[in-house]
């Protein structure tokens, strides 16, 4: 309960010195004109066909590119998307 109690605290001190609850200050309007994703934790047998179906949900994929290693060309695991709408990238990240 007392992690509960410092978070309201800090969120309290953040209000009252205006460092949230503005848009500028929104990781939102920081990203507002990228439409790539960063996608980790992936597991290493996923193709970019599986992360597509996965993804596609929150609007129409435009690029993808699944990291792979070098010399192996195995996955390492984590990907950049790109929706052809951002508003699908708030989506994507939101949930």
């Amino acid at each position: 309960m007392n992690v509960v109690k410092e978070i309201a605290s800090i969120n309290r001190r953040e209000l009252d010195l205006g460092i949230t609850g503005t848009e500028a200050s929104s990781w939102h309007f920081q990203y507002r004109d990228s439409a790539y994703v960063f996608i980790g934790g992936l597991d290493y047998d996923l193709t970019e066909g599986d992360v597509l179906c996965i993804f596609s949900q929150y609007g129409e994929p435009c690029d993808i590119n699944l990291v792979r290693d070098q010399q192996t060309g195995r996955s390492r695991g984590f990907a950049f998307l790109a929706y052809q709408d951002q508003r699908s990238t708030i989506l994507a990240v939101d949930n």
